[in-house]
């Protein structure tokens, strides 16, 4: 159920070699480096930990840049979870679409408390 969690960080670089040696112990490496953003793990079919430098570029803190992810298999469902999130009350912080061409589909919901949350199809 869980694609991805980000964490906001204030130097990716050295976040990377944080992360990169700390979770080697567990099996899992960066599969992708987007240049704000790198994501760790053992698989894109399986939860992945990213870090990055929060979107806004406001200073990372913790609930700047954090995020839960969701991967539920298609583009539809991304859609139809956006849809039901909003139809619940969260508000829009990036309507359903291609971010990264034929390779990451998206959207993105504050709850509402404000915790961001995306909907994700990777491929």
């Amino acid at each position: 159920m869980i694609s991805y969690v980000t964490l906001g960080v204030s130097d990716l670089t050295a976040a990377k070699v944080f992360y990169g040696n700390l979770l080697a112990e567990l099996n899992s490496k960066a599969l992708l480096d987007m240049g704000r953003i790198a994501f760790f793990g053992k698989s894109m079919a399986q939860p992945m930990l990213a870090v990055c430098v929060p979107f806004n570029l406001q200073p990372a803190n913790p609930g700047n840049g954090n995020m839960v992810s969701f991967q539920p298999g298609s583009k539809e469902k991304v859609d139809a979870l956006y849809h039901k999130a909003i139809a619940l009350g969260a508000t829009c912080d990036g309507a359903p679409g291609q971010r990264v061409e034929n390779m990451f589909y998206g959207a993105y919901v504050k709850d509402t408390d404000g915790n961001k949350l995306c909907f994700c199809h990777f491929g």
